[in-house]
């Protein structure tokens, strides 16, 4: 048995073992394509009965960490239209892009053809007072970046780290795409936008490599240009609407 097809037969135990009255199963992430190394943690999304209860864990098994997305069938269209409005589609793309590892009644198929649907439609548009918070946002800490001390190495740092996730997040919206944490971050990032995300992450490494902050603020500059600028003076927001 390859790599792969282990993978598979171990999150299918899991599956099997833990949840016996499961309508089915997915395998996601890494896992799914290949790409798992023996430290890699599994993502696996079961179906359950609406007797059951929608909700997330995460445990040991066999040696390897594994992340449960848990939800009763009732419960997912509901969850799935969540996962889209948090831009970010984790349980989509477990979903839309992972590998069946049972589903004896059709349940599993239906979940992935509605998941695929909401992949390709994208996620949500921002509203026009997400928009101007998340340039608020962005030009306050830019601004913050460029005024710090290379001598302040933990403000520095923890400044790029900032800046790169809320311009990969306006970035991405720009272009109608899915955002990302972690890994998925610069993934989505160069997907959506190869040049300009490939700017933003080199100025991120300068930072950490040179305590050079330049070349990610020209980055970001670029970046704000798309939707309107920079913002600070005029911003405007109300804590009720």
């Amino acid at each position: 048995m390859d790599d792969r097809k282990a993978v598979e037969a171990q999150a299918l135990r899991v599956v099997t073992d833990l949840f016996p009255q499961a309508l089915g199963a997915v395998l996601g992430g890494s896992a799914a394509h290949g790409r798992a190394t023996a430290s890699s943690d599994l993502d696996v999304a079961v179906l359950l009965p609406d007797s059951d209860t929608s909700r997330r864990e995460v445990i040991r098994r066999e040696g390897r960490v594994v992340e449960l997305f848990l939800n009763t069938l009732a419960d997912v269209p509901e969850f799935f239209a969540w996962d889209r409005a948090r831009r970010r589609g984790t349980v989509l793309f477990v979903y839309g892009q992972g590998l069946p590892l049972a589903d004896p009644h059709g349940h599993v198929a239906r979940a992935r053809a509605l998941a695929r649907d909401l992949l390709a439609a994208g996620p949500p548009a921002l509203t026009t007072a997400e928009w101007e918070h998340g340039r608020y946002v962005l030009t306050c800490f830019l601004d913050d970046l460029v005024d710090t001390s290379p001598d302040d190495r933990y403000e520095q740092l923890s400044l790029a780290d900032q800046v790169l996730r809320k311009a990969a997040d306006l970035v991405t919206a720009h272009h109608g795409a899915w955002t990302g944490i972690g890994k998925w971050l610069p993934r989505r990032l160069l997907s959506a936008a190869p040049a300009l995300g490939e700017a933003l992450l080199d100025g991120h490494r300068a930072v950490a490599e040179q305590a050079d902050p330049l070349p990610l603020a020209t980055a970001v500059r670029q970046a704000l240009d798309l939707f309107g600028g920079p913002l600070a003076e005029g911003y405007s927001h109300r804590w009720r609407t």
